[in-house]
């Protein structure tokens, strides 16, 4: 045992002196523990990776990515003594934090401190629906631990607190987090920046709490987490560590982020290691075979063998959880018609009942809004989930819109579950890295944001957006979607849900907009397509999104009115159109034409279509407090204005 953990410690430490970069004090302090979970405990089958029964092990302090890269290739996943020499290195599969996209037997992607845990939240709420909606009597086929490994940054993030409140509130016992208490910080020691019991914090937010005095006493950490098994109660295990321990700086800062160096001979006296670098001694493969892989093998054939016969007595569960499992979400368009509106609606409404028909069709869609349920429309059916109602699929997430988006992120990455999240559009800004996140891991979950204009009008300037729309443009592989009215709604969620690798924010209006003749839902898929003018030889086309998009066709009108021909393109996603042929893009934006962008946002990159000869119009202050319709006129969104700002570039 002790040649084992110490060969985990030399691995990772070796890596990181190769790299010249990485962070070798949690390989060092907390080996021990990750060992005691790996070979006593966690449930995982190496040549599975996948499988949807596993046990989920998330390394949120994912700066110790060293600690787990090797924990992983001693355990028998596909990653080679060469991956672990490339560590750091430009193209390899052991990056400098954990990618989940990247790495086999890595679950989530964690980097940002806070996130695992709160990812590791969604991960057990997962379990516990899926658990409750397809197990039956002797068929166990959701049974399994979400286990973490965290550092004090980690506890320290907002996102953190946000997620474990909610985890005692739901009472989600079979997620078990051991903390890695060293009282070290990178800059500092832990006491110059806390001082809360964190006992006490944990114990107050209705979770079971274990104190393991020494880091390196593998029989007490074992101990401990037998006894986290049996609580009603989510678990902290908070294990003693010494940061770095057998280094010359051990328990300092010094060992938190820079390699070891020449210290490295230090921690092979320390820890009586004499062999070359990147060693493994073939009883410390033995170990990891017959306690890792061969029980998580034995384990998943069971399980296996479980499902098929389940599969076979329970056929139309079955088939369900299929689609669930192999990621099935999609919706025909044809289930949605009846519910078009014959008046003017806003896209919110039209937004909620399309997410309650995808509730009706979906069974495994499960999600909600950030204490906005009235405001956004965005609710789950079956009732709030809960302790005492596992099957329900609304989540009261509370005011916690940075957790709600990364518990989604764990709940999709669990498997089984396509989730959504409501909130206004302009607290984006406090999901933004949760929603980074989903790009990064490429998960197409679904961001339902509502009030997306300064059309919230009474609010004020604090909740009406104005960047946020060029923010989310900016972030690489995600979708947003802008929709002008039902049928762009409609056709927004179709395309968001037949994703594969890619999220989606769906952008709606609090006020009510006119149902257009001429927009379709098919034409979404394009990201642009006209609706209204002739489609070559314009003098103007405008460019438009949402709620904006009738007020440029009553522009192009007014144009007329002065002999001039204005086509009038729609652009509910950008990004669907960046991928369009060359041909239609240039057939769609006229080469001769001046180019109009119109949107209730700033005109950041707009000018990418406009062009330096193009006009933008749109808002590049923050908004203004009063009715509607009045700051709307205050910013001078109406057909006189506009017309006359096109008329006058023209020269006419």
């Amino acid at each position: 045992m002790n040649k084992s953990i110490n060969t985990v410690r030399m691995l990772g430490i070796e890596a990181v002196n190769k790299a010249n970069s990485g962070h070798p004090g949690i390989v060092l302090g907390a080996a021990p523990m990750a060992y005691t979970l790996f070979t006593k405990h966690l449930r995982v089958n190496p040549e599975v990776d996948k499988w949807i029964n596993r046990d989920r092990f998330i390394l949120s302090a994912g700066h110790g990515s060293a600690l787990l890269y090797s924990l992983l290739h001693l355990s028998g996943f596909n990653i080679t003594i060469d991956d672990l020499k490339n560590f750091r290195q430009l193209g390899s599969i052991t990056p400098g934090h954990p990618e989940s996209y990247l790495t086999p037997g890595v679950d989530v992607t964690t980097g940002p401190l806070g996130q695992g845990i709160a990812m590791a939240v969604g991960q057990a709420v997962a379990e516990t629906h899926l658990r409750a909606r397809y197990n039956k009597p002797n068929y166990n086929l959701f049974d399994h631990y979400t286990y973490v490994i965290c550092g004090d940054g980690d506890l320290q993030e907002g996102v953190a607190q946000e997620a474990i409140s909610l985890a005692g509130h739901w009472k989600l016992n079979k997620l078990i987090v051991l903390f890695d208490s060293n009282d070290v910080q990178l800059d500092n020691m832990v006491s110059v920046a806390q001082s809360e019991n964190i006992a006490e914090r944990f114990q107050a937010a209705q979770w079971n709490y274990l104190l393991v005095k020494d880091g390196n006493d593998t029989e007490a950490i074992n101990k401990a987490i037998e006894q986290a098994k049996t609580s009603d109660k989510p678990t902290l295990i908070e294990v003693k560590t010494v940061i770095g321990f057998g280094a010359t700086k051990q328990g300092t800062p010094a060992v938190h982020g820079a390699p070891l160096g020449t210290d490295i001979e230090t921690v092979k006296k320390v820890l009586s290691w004499t062999e070359k670098d990147f060693y493994v001694p073939g009883e410390v493969y033995e170990d990891f075979e017959t306690n890792v892989k061969e029980r998580g093998i034995k384990e998943y054939d069971r399980w296996i063998t479980l499902y098929e016969k389940y599969l076979q007595e329970f056929p139309d569960l079955g088939k369900e959880l299929e689609r669930a499992i192999h990621g099935n979400f999609t919706i025909k368009v044809e289930d949605f018609l009846d519910l078009a509106p014959s008046k003017p609606q806003a896209t919110r409404v039209s937004s909620g009942k399309i997410v309650d028909r995808i509730s009706e069709l979906l069974p495994n869609w499960m999600g909600g809004s950030a204490d906005l349920t009235g405001s956004t429309k965005a609710k789950g059916a079956d009732g709030n989930y809960q302790f005492d109602n596992r099957l329900g699929r609304n989540i009261a997430y509370g005011v916690r819109e940075f957790a709600m988006g990364a518990i989604n992120n764990g709940i999709y990455t669990h498997g089984g579950i396509l989730p959504f999240a409501g909130g206004f559009f302009v607290f984006a800004d406090y999901m933004k890295p949760a929603i980074r996140l989903s790009s990064l891991m490429e998960i197409p979950v679904v961001y339902v944001l509502s009030h997306d204009s300064i059309a919230v009008g009474e609010d004020g300037p604090t909740h009406q957006p104005i960047e946020q729309l060029a923010m989310l443009r900016s972030q690489p592989n995600l979708n947003v979607f802008r929709p002008c009215d039902f049928k762009e709604t409609l056709g927004s969620y179709c395309e968001a849900l037949q994703q594969k690798h890619t999220p989606s924010a769906i952008l709606i209006t609090r006020q009510d907009l006119p149902e257009l003749e001429t927009t379709t839902i098919q034409d979404v898929s394009k990201g642009a397509y006209k609706v209204f003018g002739a489609d070559h030889n314009n003098a103007v086309n405008i460019l438009a999104t949402g709620s904006e998009v009738s007020l440029a066709i009553n522009v192009a009108k007014k144009l007329a009115e002065k002999n001039i021909s204005a086509k009038v393109i729609s652009m509910p996603c950008w990004e669907l159109f960046a991928k369009q042929p060359a041909d239609y893009q240039a057939s769609l934006l006229e080469k001769n034409a001046l180019k109009v962008s119109l949107e209730l946002g700033t005109t950041f990159g707009w000018e990418r279509y406009t062009g330096n000869e193009g006009i933008n119009i749109g808002i590049d202050t923050f908004g203004q407090s009063g009715n509607f319709h009045s700051v709307l006129e205050y910013f001078n969104f109406n057909v006189e204005h506009i017309s006359n700002k096109i008329i006058k570039k023209l020269g006419k």
